[in-house]
């Protein structure tokens, strides 16, 4: 189905890109001339000025926010036997780092409107085996941290914020990060910034953070004589300095960054009209640093798919996404006996979300253009 005629080529936009300029270009060339390419100067300096952008708490850099993740939870004594309460509508990554330390996943359902962990929810499903909550910073819309750390102060719970999304949001002022228990942030591509692949940890407590440092390097601690010890059962997932030097020119933009998100998605705000009416995202506030824009199709008054409605503006020129399928659904997650019909907000988003293009090099003009063209596929559908 072609629902708008195009009579010449139009750019392709993807959904997601990363900002990459000449400077982060010779940068990264710089390093690699340096031969001092793994983790070294460029991983100190990074992790340097992520902390001091999170208000001096200390940080960890690793290969991945999922190795992060798992570190986190690493450092945090979680294992066999335990229970980690995490949101149904996230991505699978959450509870894949929660499988691997041999805990259990345990899933609840979400806001319909913001898409973040439903406390109340979480707050019901806690019991004697649950020893952290891992909530997710919905496409940078940070949780009401408030009642977050009311919960889990009550409750006596480690928090680990899933903040992959989130670096740059803020919560009434504060950086997601700059405060509370235990963030993760990503560095992937799709990201509001990009150490081609990445993730960090920013901890509460120095001692924690040294034990990830241990986790993340063989579980290797020097003794005072220079030899080498294992005093944890660590992993490999210590960040290449070649990644870090352009890390470090990604995060002196990130403000630009998410200021160019920012608008972006007000534009989205302001054009996207259809009819049948999708369901657009919680708008937030300042606060937001706006990872994606994610709509809900009407697809109970459309003739088409989801496929078919991406499809069609795929044939456009768009690029779609989707952000993000029920994790509990997955075949993996299924194995622990959770059904459809268990997290019906979650369960719904997963079935209709539709993640369009947002970063910081699209104009206003293409905004524009991926909502008509959306606005034109679906009038076309329409029942």
């Amino acid at each position: 189905m072609h629902a708008v005629d195009s009579k010449k080529a139009k750019p392709f936009l993807p959904f997601a890109r990363p900002t990459i300029d000449e400077t982060m270009v010779s940068a990264v060339a710089d390093t690699l001339r340096s031969l001092w390419i793994t983790s070294g100067p460029q991983v100190l300096a990074f992790e340097k000025a992520l902390s001091e952008y999170h208000g001096g708490r200390p940080v960890r850099v690793f290969t991945s926010a999922t190795a992060a993740l798992e570190v986190a939870l690493l450092v945090a004594g979680i294992g066999p036997g335990d229970e980690v309460i995490m949101p149904a509508q996230t991505f699978f990554s959450c509870a894949n780092a929660i499988a691997h330390t041999g805990a259990r996943p345990v899933f609840v359902d979400v806001d319909p409107i913001t898409r973040n962990m439903d406390l109340a929810a979480t707050e019901a499903a806690i019991n004697p085996r649950t020893r952290a909550l891992m909530p997710t910073h919905f496409a940078g819309l940070p949780m009401d941290m408030d009642a977050l750390y009311e919960l889990a102060g009550d409750t006596d719970l480690r928090v680990i914020e899933d903040a992959a999304l989130a670096i740059g949001s803020q919560w009434q002022g504060r950086r997601i990060g700059s405060f509370g228990d235990i963030a993760s942030f990503s560095f992937h591509p799709n990201k509001n910034m990009t150490t081609i692949e990445g993730g960090a940890l920013v901890f509460a407590d120095e001692a924690e953070a040294q034990l990830a440092e241990r986790f993340r390097f063989h579980g290797i601690a020097r003794n005072p004589d220079g030899t080498r010890d294992v005093t944890v059962l660590g992993g490999k997932y210590n960040l290449p300095d070649v990644n870090a030097r352009l890390g470090l020119l990604q995060l002196a933009r990130l403000d630009e960054f998410t200021a160019r998100r920012q608008k972006l998605a007000a534009r989205y705000f302001e054009q996207l009209q259809t009819d049948p009416p999708c369901t657009l995202p919680a708008r937030g506030d300042a606060g937001h640093s706006w990872n994606f824009f994610a709509p809900l199709l009407p697809l109970d008054q459309l003739t088409l798919t989801r496929k078919q409605v991406m499809d069609a503006l795929q044939a456009e020129g768009i690029g779609t996404g989707i952000s993000y399928e029920a994790v509990h659904l997955t075949t993996q997650y299924r194995k622990l006996g959770y059904r459809e019909g268990d997290f019906p907000h979650a369960e719904h988003i997963a079935c209709t979300t539709l993640t369009l293009p947002l970063y910081p090099a699209l104009e206003e003009a293409d905004v524009d253009r991926v909502c008509q063209t959306l606005r034109a596929v679906l009038h076309a559908a329409k029942r």
